[in-house]
């Protein structure tokens, strides 16, 4: 039975984190390649996985590290600093991939996850914020959809989503083949280009029951403490590392355009102006940073307890994402404004800034839910649950 006890402190986030600035260099040399192709070089994606950043999400009892919440928040940080795009494509394929093994049933995650050690194991991908059909018939599902934003899906070896079982309403989320989905290819986007967020879909296609389970599950089949978060805790500790990673990629860059261009002739970045503009990104960073692993820091006591995050909690955790998010954007827009034509001819500026403004859109980092989190901490809904993004 999972999700009792303590959370697990690994010790090899370390160890982790060293193998991934071991291979920085090679990801910022690859990633204009990577921009044009519309994917990760599958020898980088191979390095990455070797640096055990999926495996970081996995439950130790199937081999997995099942690091805590704020070491997640590190490595999808330390990775999203030396490319945005291999951050995203990471944190992705280690929340679809570390679910997925902590909420399926044990026979299925077994038959999923045979050797994980030796990096013989499903990754998925997926989404599932538009729900497919599931109709159940004698031992599962016929299941027909059409999903988006399927990160890392060139990497993936199976698909990660979310349906709506008809008659009854239920939202399960299912893992199969990727055989068994037809992928649309039609990612052309400003930024973000190398994570293979394509469109997918599928008709009628069975999946036994065993190979879903309940999307608003907060109870682990396998694994401890740290998957009691549920699936958009699990993601919120992903998106949060990656905009910390990205706000501090920016601001190191915007730096060496400084150190650059400093003493030539009408050099804005000379001026008292543009100091104060990058000690205020600086501090609003920091800020965000601290506050982040204030909050993590807090639900990891309370996991500890072996007691569920508290709605104040769960409103934290996608509030301290959206501050970060929009901090980090504030920050890029600093760094689009000083960096002068770095920020427009192709290099790191340039792609950061655009790989910046897709993954600020993201859903977990909406209007919407900025609102939703005001109407929790101002007591206008002091009976209000969270349902994934959503108040109920």
């Amino acid at each position: 039975m999972g999700g009792a006890g303590r959370l697990h402190v690994s010790a090899e986030l370390a160890g982790v984190l060293e193998r991934i600035d071991a291979i920085g260099g090679t990801l910022d040399e690859r990633a204009d390649a990577a921009e044009d192709a519309g994917r990760l070089p599958e020898d980088t994606a191979r390095a990455l996985l070797g640096t055990g950043i999926v495996r970081a999400g996995l439950p130790l009892h199937l081999g997995g590290y099942e690091f805590a919440p704020r070491q997640l928040v590190e490595t999808a940080e330390r990775v999203s600093y030396h490319d945005a795009a291999a951050g995203w494509t990471m944190f992705a394929l280690q929340t679809m991939t570390g679910t997925t093994a902590a909420y399926l049933a044990g026979d299925a995650a077994a038959e999923l996850f045979p050797d994980v050690p030796n990096g013989r194991h499903a990754l998925l991908s997926g989404h599932g914020t538009r729900p497919g059909r599931a109709v159940p018939v004698e031992g599962g599902y016929r299941v027909t959809g059409r999903w988006q934003f399927a990160s890392g899906m060139a990497h993936a070896t199976h698909i990660h989503s979310a349906v709506e079982v008809e008659g009854t309403g239920e939202l399960r989320v299912l893992a199969m083949p990727k055989a068994h989905v037809t992928l649309d290819g039609n990612w052309d986007v400003l930024g973000l280009r190398a994570t293979h967020s394509v469109d997918y879909h599928c008709t009628d296609v069975y999946v036994p029951h065993e190979y879903t389970y309940v999307a608003t599950t907060h109870t682990p089949v396998t694994g401890g403490a740290l998957y009691r978060l549920g699936l958009v805790g699990m993601a919120a500790i992903g998106h949060t590392g990656w905009a910390l990673g990205v706000g501090r990629r920016l601001l190191d860059e915007l730096k060496r355009v400084a150190a650059a261009r400093t003493g030539s002739r009408g050099a804005a970045v000379d001026t008292s102006q543009f100091h104060a503009a990058y000690a205020t990104a600086e501090a609003g960073l920091r800020a965000a940073r601290a506050w982040v692993h204030d909050v993590w820091r807090d639900v990891e006591r309370t996991l500890d307890r072996d007691e569920p995050p508290s709605t104040e909690q769960d409103t934290l955790i996608r509030l301290a994402l959206n501050h970060t998010t929009s901090t980090v954007y504030e920050v890029g827009r600093t760094v689009h404004r000083w960096a002068g034509s770095a920020a427009i001819r192709r290099g790191p500026v340039d792609r950061f800034l655009r790989d910046l403004g897709t993954g600020a859109q993201h859903i977990t980092s909406s209007p919407v839910v900025l609102q939703n989190c005001g109407k929790v901490l101002s007591g206008a809904r002091p009976d209000a649950r969270w349902s994934f993004l959503d108040l109920s």
